[in-house]
This record gives structure tokens, sequence and C-alpha cells, in this order.
């Protein structure tokens, strides 16, 4: 008897869960509630690591900074993309937002997610979330987030969007200190990897 096809696997794994996060969207809109759900659907692949090797998603060399951005699906008018992000310890973001709802689950790694609110002209930490295996965040499209990846352990994570990172084109970075906005590149959130084998 053959082994199960790991990529056949992953393919019908994502498959069913994008179409269960469809039918929350569709059922419940975009609210923090709907994606507490969606978040659950993420988790619970992200749980799955057999489907994710990281031989298949590495991250960057060894001391590389930056993030290799794996595209798993998109449906053709851009909605509900979700990739595989893998990423060394030590790499970090500018606080941004995104414009469209997206969640994060973990496959393996840290990750620590600061949410900011406005205050006083610029931007304070409210609150921040490690997501690690078995614990995700959900972003409404307006809210503000950096990423620190902590510990020893490469990240490889499952990113959500409502809408595909590559065609949102006004996504914002903010100075926390003046509030100040400016524009956060779109080509830079390509996808810029696709799986080994």
């Amino acid at each position: 008897m053959h082994a199960p096809d790991p990529k056949a696997a992953r393919a019908v794994a994502i498959a069913a869960t994008i179409e269960r996060v469809r039918a929350i969207e569709a059922a419940q809109g975009v609210n923090r509630t709907a994606l507490q759900a969606i978040m659950a659907e993420l988790l619970a692949l992200a749980g799955q690591e057999a489907l994710f090797p990281s031989a298949e998603f590495p991250p960057p060399p060894a001391g590389e900074k930056g993030a290799k951005r794996y595209l798993l699906q998109a449906d053709a008018d851009h909605r509900f993309a979700l990739y595989i992000n893998a990423l060394n310890p030590g790499n970090e973001t500018r606080p941004h937002d995104h414009t469209t709802w997206a969640v994060v689950a973990a496959v393996e790694g840290q990750e620590l997610n600061k949410v900011y609110r406005r205050s006083g002209g610029g931007l304070v930490v409210e609150h921040a979330v490690m997501v690690e295996p078995g614990r995700g965040i959900a972003l409404m499209p307006e809210d503000i987030h950096s990423i620190h990846t902590a510990g020893s352990t490469p990240t490889r994570h499952l990113h959500m969007y409502g809408l595909a990172l590559e065609v949102l084109d006004n996504r914002m970075a903010y100075d926390p200190a003046t509030g100040e906005a400016m524009p956060y590149n779109r080509n830079f959130m390509a996808p810029s990897a696709a799986p080994v084998g």
C-alpha cells in the first residue's frame, strides 16, 4: 500500500479549511467574533505540522534577515489568500495595518505581535500576543501591529488574509512616536519563494 502523498493531503486540508473560512465570513461578515472562528480553523490547520515541513518551506539561510513567503492558495479574485511565512529569529517590522482582515497561526516558532492604539498623536502598545503553536492572532483591517520573531527556532506561520497581500496598495506603516503614516510597499509583500521539491 502506498504512503499518502503529503502534497495532496495538504491541498485537501487547505481547501477544506478555506471553504469553512468562506462560510464563516459569508454568515458573519468581518468582525472580531467571525475572526475568532476563522482563527480556530487556522489553528487546526497549523496543528497539522506534517503538512508544512521545514524541508519544503525553509526560512532564509541562517542569520539572514527577511522572510520567505510562500503562497499556498488564493482565489482568482485574490480573496482568501493563504501563505506560509518562514523567518529566522531576530526579524521585526514597523507598525503597520493591512486594510483587510488577517489571521496568523503558528506551525512552528514564536512571533511576538504588538498591537497598537493611537494616543497623543503617536502609537502606544495596547497589548501583545505571542503567536506560537496553539496560539494565534486575528486582526481587523484597521488594526495596527508589528511583528518580532523571538526565540531560537525559525518560524513557519500560516498567514491568511481577506485579500491577497500583493494587491493591497493602501497599506500604511506608522511612526510610533508621531503617528505619521507612510506607504507600506505592496511589492515587498509579494510571495518570495516556491516550496522546495
